[in-house]
């Protein structure tokens, strides 16, 4: 690539060598860039399509330039499916977490068109809308357990109202909550890269599954109107396995709980780092629809797109793909591409034709968006609403973002004070989403067509 590259990269303990040709090490990926945003431009303006040592020893390359990412995700050369992985890799991941094998995430027409009809029905915006009054008692019961004034880290709130959301509607038992939990970050990034990461995940997915097939087997039992029970009766309409279901189910907690989260996280540390927009969105909070969009396109919960394989030899922007090579679509270089965003490097939350590419395109377009986005739209306004003062307790350059195996972008902490806790208010809808249009990449498809209160097991905070 060039000098300024390479040395972003080594600042970030990755040693390069300049020039469009030379691999990206995996440290691309996992460890902090020096600034990554400058490092991204550069990839699009001048190597869109690059070779990236990820996995490690894999033939791996990253897509960069919007319209070069927007058309992989409809290529029907790049295959979701594991059966067109390398074989050590599906091997890897058949091993050490079945359980995460068997879902739409991992599967390519007619069986993800299969799959997904699982979840379809589940997650359109009208029956998240139910959901609505439960969000906003959970988001302020949690605001309540916050201290009068001071400082606290918001990534707990972050990290535990999209969990006790996804366990509600799932109807999880509250004893079980803690534990699947604590296992749900140790599954988020397989397969490891060690013996001993994949022997660890391999007996978290043993028990992680086998807690999911006992569960489906008891809410046979009790059918209600949770996820658990649409999807069991789903599954009498068509012809899926129970192992289906569960993997499916994992990908519910585990993708509903890290993507709103990060979310959360990601967007509040945006905001507090403008305090213009800030301003903007606490005195005239119907702005939060587009507020959010611009929230996933500035900051993406997930910076890259999950698994994709080139299922042929192929060739994209002029740079040979062979098959079974690894296709890492870089959405968050994508979401700024100037080609496609006005000052893509601005937060604006009345930003307009919003199209980025957060949820994906096309078939795989993540049906779990509209629960996520309706936690946003809740949370941003309340936080505003009920933390008065609200600012970063650090300044923003000493944030820790955490970098891992998987394919999330996210704070470790999210430290904040604040002068006054306000009590809450009788507000349960702030901005009708059909207020804002919400823009999807084109020919973009969306998915088409509680558990009693108590103390939270995580945090002891009474929801």
């Amino acid at each position: 690539m060039t000098d300024t590259i390479d040395q972003t990269l080594d600042q970030g303990g990755a040693a390069v060598a300049g020039g469009p040709s030379e691999i990206l090490p995996p440290e691309f990926f996992t460890d902090p860039l020096a600034d990554r945003n400058a490092t991204y431009a550069q990839l699009r303006e001048q190597c869109p399509v690059r070779g990236i040592n990820h996995p490690p020893g894999a033939e791996a390359y990253i897509v960069a330039d919007y319209d070069l990412a927007l058309k992989a995700f409809g290529d029907g050369r790049i295959s979701k499916s594991l059966d067109n992985a390398p074989k050590w890799f599906r091997d890897q991941l058949l091993d050490a977490s079945p359980v995460q094998s068997r879902n739409l995430l991992i599967a390519d027409a007619p069986d993800h068109s299969r799959l997904r009809k699982l979840v379809s029905k589940s997650f359109v915006p009208r029956r998240m809308e139910t959901l609505r009054p439960r969000i906003q008692e959970i988001a302020d019961d949690l605001i309540d357990a916050f201290p009068e004034s001071g400082e606290v880290d918001l990534m707990e709130f972050a990290r535990v109202l999209p969990v006790m959301v996804i366990f509600e509607y799932l109807r999880v038992p509250i004893e079980d909550r803690a534990m699947l939990y604590s296992w749900a970050p140790i599954l988020g990034g397989a397969p490891y890269h060690t013996e001993e990461e994949n022997r660890r995940l391999k007996e978290v997915s043993a028990r992680y599954e086998q807690y999911l097939l006992d569960l489906l087997e008891s809410r046979r039992a009790d059918l209600g109107e949770d996820l658990v029970s649409q999807l069991l009766r789903a599954a009498d309409e068509d012809v899926f396995t129970t192992d289906e279901i569960a993997s499916t189910m994992s990908l519910v907690i585990i993708a509903g709980q890290r993507t709103t989260t990060n979310l959360i996280g990601n967007g509040l540390s945006a905001l507090l780092s403008h305090p213009d927009q800030l301003e903007l969105l606490r005195e005239n909070p119907e702005l939060v629809v587009s507020a959010v969009e611009e929230f996933l396109r500035y900051e993406a919960p997930s910076y890259r797109g999950t698994l994709r394989v080139a299922a042929q030899d192929m060739e994209i922007a002029g740079v040979e793909i062979g098959k079974e090579a690894f296709v890492h679509l870089l959405i968050a270089a994508a979401n700024r591409d100037p080609k496609v965003f006005e000052d893509p490097d601005a937060l604006d939350i009345t930003r307009k034709n919003n199209r980025h590419l957060t949820f994906g395109h096309g078939p795989h377009f993540c049906p779990g968006a509209p629960l996520s986005r309706l936690e946003g739209h809740l949370v941003f306004p309340t936080l505003l609403r009920r933390l008065e003062g609200i600012e970063l307790a650090v300044p923003e350059g000493e944030l820790d973002w955490v970098y891992d195996n998987s394919v999330s972008r996210g704070l470790a902490s999210l430290p904040i004070r604040y002068r006054r806790r306000l009590p809450r208010t009788d507000v349960t809808r702030t901005a009708p989403a059909e207020a804002v249009e919400i823009v999807e990449a084109p020919d973009a498809t969306e998915a088409a067509a509680g558990a009693p209160a108590g103390v939270c097991p995580i945090t002891g905070m009474t929801a």
